[in-house]
């Protein structure tokens, strides 16, 4: 049974539709993230799940109570449902120790904040500070803490690391990933971050227009993507025109299988970039023409013509062809795209 089932759920703010009958499930104990271009209805779908906003129409319920729809509204303090927000949105007036301990049965309970300190990877001699005496990152865990002090059963993650710079946004959702799964706390994540949200999660939930266009395993959805907006959204992605023909697909870049069958004619197909490689040059095999190379550090950017077709794909530099001829060789199965 789920913990949160989102149902025809619909949000309009004038005339302007911020959800429109979004449907969405998570699991008890699992990791979502949910992710979208800006404007498709994220943030408004997370203050619904919060308690914030209202919707229009559907319903919201949580660990088997409806607590958003026509049969009753539950208020945001009594969902037990935690939030960490973008800025950590931490009580300026009050010390580490004093925030921590606002989400606790007894705020002066010293035990309980030193354990919940030492949850975060935080050292309890930083209880005493105030909140514009501590970095980006230390701000961030204290509101976790906050948070996990009310012992709530889903938590939700507005953009949290979005502030922090790259190499400690990785280590801090690598932190909260375990800790969530530590606690047993069932997490929704909001980014705007696809390789953010292919790493933390379990289920990944993908809004276009307010709508959830496709739910399912970051795997699933980054090799089986629905449509070509979200085979490009999750990821560099070459579509290539070709024509189907008993389980495969003759294309510009040579003969590519696929997992599901497809009805024989024109079709459109996608290869991620780690699918193609450019290996030195054998007669016989399809061609490359390399047309220019662009080093980028660990990376190169090629660009080249192989049957009329122009292409651009990241290479890894150590194997990045520069000039001249290359052999393409395609690795594992393409997914078709619906047309």
């Amino acid at each position: 049974m789920s913990l949160l089932s989102i149902s025809g759920v619909s949000k309009r703010y004038g005339s302007v539709t911020a959800l429109d009958q979004a449907t969405l499930h998570v699991e008890p104990g699992t990791l979502t993230a949910i992710v979208g271009a800006s404007g498709s209805g994220k943030t408004t779908l997370l203050r619904l799940i919060a308690g914030f906003e209202m919707p229009d129409q559907g319903t919201i319920t949580f660990d088997a109570l409806q607590i958003a729809g026509p049969l009753r509204v539950v208020p945001p303090h009594k969902r037990g449902i935690g939030l960490v927000a973008q800025e950590g949105a931490l009580f300026p007036h009050l010390s580490v120790g004093g925030n921590i301990g606002f989400g606790l049965e007894s705020r002066s309970d010293h035990a309980a904040v030193t354990a919940l300190l030492d949850a975060v990877e935080l050292d309890p001699s930083i209880r005493s500070r105030m909140p514009h005496e501590l970095s980006g990152g230390q701000q961030q865990r204290v509101a976790l803490a906050r948070a996990l002090a009310r012992r709530p059963k889903l938590m939700l993650l507005d953009e949290p690391f979005s502030a922090l710079d790259a190499g400690l946004r990785t280590n801090m959702r690598e932190m909260v990933k375990r800790r969530l799964q530590a606690e047993g706390v069932t997490g929704i994540l909001v980014t705007h971050d696809q390789q953010e949200a292919l790493s933390f999660a379990d289920q990944l939930a993908v809004l276009e227009g307010g709508q959830v266009v496709q739910a399912g395993s970051p795997r699933e959805l980054y090799l089986q993507p629905k449509t070509e907006m979200l085979a490009r959204f999750l990821g560099d992605a070459l579509i290539i025109d070709g024509i189907a023909a008993t389980g495969e697909i003759d294309t510009p870049l040579g003969r590519v299988r696929v997992a599901r069958a497809t009805a024989d004619g024109p079709a459109r197909v996608m290869l991620r970039p780690e699918q193609v490689r450019l290996v030195s040059w054998s007669e016989g095999t399809p061609t490359a023409e390399i047309v220019s190379a662009s080093f980028e550090g660990p990376i190169t950017v090629v660009t080249f013509r192989a049957n009329g077709g122009l292409f651009t794909l990241k290479v890894p530099s150590a194997d990045a062809p520069v000039q001249g001829r290359a052999s393409i060789v395609l690795i594992g199965t393409g997914h078709v795209i619906p047309q």
